[in-house]
């Protein structure tokens, strides 16, 4: 079960501190992801094919899902899973609607226009997780937010299963989120396809979506080839918590985040010595009645209970670790807000646990892991657009200009530069 860690013992302090799994898979996944990116450059598609076949046991046909086949798997998808999914839909794209970017213009006294102009990327690719578990609402959170942002091309990737098919919830989510063609690929050697192109794979601009570290891998080993969202570890939660909290409630959101993975973080942070007592107390009571193995591994070994002083220590704690999640149970969360700004996405009150980010609320789950919400964002409509500089000049405006251009790129030694306007004044 979880440890205890007290913040004021430097050592205990360390090692809560050093609980995040390491992020990578080590030299082992590095050289694995380079010899799979190899054959996939010089072999294309038919290396694409037999590593499908060597790691997901489906032999292709054809890399992509076609167009019937696809609609009856669509069909498939139970109401109650398709009407949670357009809620969702709707959700996330009125979130993100005002984040695309807006083109601008400013005029210059000498009549010169410049101008900033917003461009969607031509083809984008989302990457959709198999193995322990389907994710439609990555569907959701990746391919509509790309559709949004004016994409018009966008292509969601996804291991199959043996029958060469995917789950139905999730070729529900990709009709509905509107992308435009399934890969039946996943791993470094979708990531691969999707980066350098194959012979029926097109090359696509930006990849974006969860994986394992063989996709994280490949998305670092490519990513001068392509845009990539982020270098994404295992999924973390910390939880800042009071007295006010319920312990039921803490040690059922430490498993909900521990399920995700075996190298899960899952942390409580508190100021009350007996909350963390009750939580573990909850915890055991919480595995016992639900069992659930992959939560019992990750909170046994990325898992703890860390006391603080007080709580503007537990929140400049939290803070430090700056994780993906935070959630804050306190008597006055909104308060304590201002002191956390160092998280991928905060949750505030008793009432919003991580699942109602991860499915429905609408901003994005794409969340920046690994202490990374330091500096990085959550995946966003802008990542699927790019901007271009427009300078556009007449006659008046560069003489006005000249002089002072020329001036400059004297000074840097560049005389070819200044020559270059001298021509135009004469």
């Amino acid at each position: 079960m979880i440890r205890i860690l007290v913040l004021s013992n430097p050592a205990e302090r360390a090692q809560a501190l050093s609980l995040r799994a390491a992020t990578g898979g080590g030299h082992q996944v590095t050289a694995a992801v380079a010899d799979i990116i190899a054959e996939v450059r010089t072999r294309g598609d038919a290396a694409v094919r037999e590593l499908t076949e060597r790691f997901d046991e489906a032999r292709l046909e054809s890399l992509f899902l076609d167009e019937a086949r696809w609609d009856a798997l669509a069909a498939k998808c139970p109401a109650p899973v398709r009407e949670a999914l357009a809620l969702a839909h709707e959700r996330v794209r009125n979130f993100h609607q005002p984040q695309i970017p807006a083109s601008y213009s400013t005029k210059l006294e000498g009549g010169g226009i410049l101008r900033s102009l917003i461009i969607p990327l031509r083809r984008a690719a989302c990457y959709v997780p198999g193995g322990r578990a389907a994710y439609p609402s990555t569907v959701i959170m990746t391919a509509a937010v790309a559709r949004l942002a004016g994409v018009p091309e966008v292509i969601v990737a996804t291991p199959p299963r043996r029958d060469g098919t995917i789950l139905p919830e999730v070729a529900a989510a990709a009709r509905l989120a509107g992308a435009t063609r399934i890969l039946l690929a996943g791993g470094a050697q979708a990531v691969a396809a999707l980066a350098l192109g194959t012979g029926s794979v097109p090359r696509v601009d930006v990849i974006v979506g969860p994986g394992n570290a063989y996709v994280t891998e490949a998305k670092k080993q490519l990513s001068g080839e392509v845009r990539i969202d982020s270098l994404a570890g295992p999924t973390e939660v910390v939880i800042v918590a009071d007295s006010s909290a319920d312990p039921r409630q803490v040690a059922a959101d430490l498993v909900a985040q521990g399920e995700h993975d075996p190298l899960a973080l899952s942390v409580l942070v508190t100021a009350d010595p007996s909350l963390a007592r009750r939580t573990i107390d909850a915890l055991e009571r919480e595995l016992s009645e639900h069992p659930n193995r992959i939560a019992a591994e990750s909170l046994g070994a990325h898992g703890a209970a860390v006391i603080a002083r007080d709580l503007d220590e537990a929140l400049s704690f939290a803070d430090e670790l700056a994780p993906e999640h935070l959630e804050l149970l306190l008597r006055d969360a909104p308060s304590a807000l201002s002191k956390v700004p160092r998280a991928g996405a905060v949750f505030v009150g008793y009432h919003a646990p991580v699942p109602v980010g991860d499915y429905l609320a609408g901003p994005n789950h794409t969340l920046p892991t690994g202490g990374t919400a330091r500096f990085a964002s959550p995946l966003s409509a802008s990542d699927f657009v790019r901007r271009q500089n427009v300078i556009e000049y007449g006659p008046r405006q560069l003489e006005s200009d000249a002089g002072a251009i020329e001036t400059l790129a004297r000074a840097e030694g560049l005389h070819g530069h200044a020559r270059a306007i001298e021509v135009r004044r004469k």
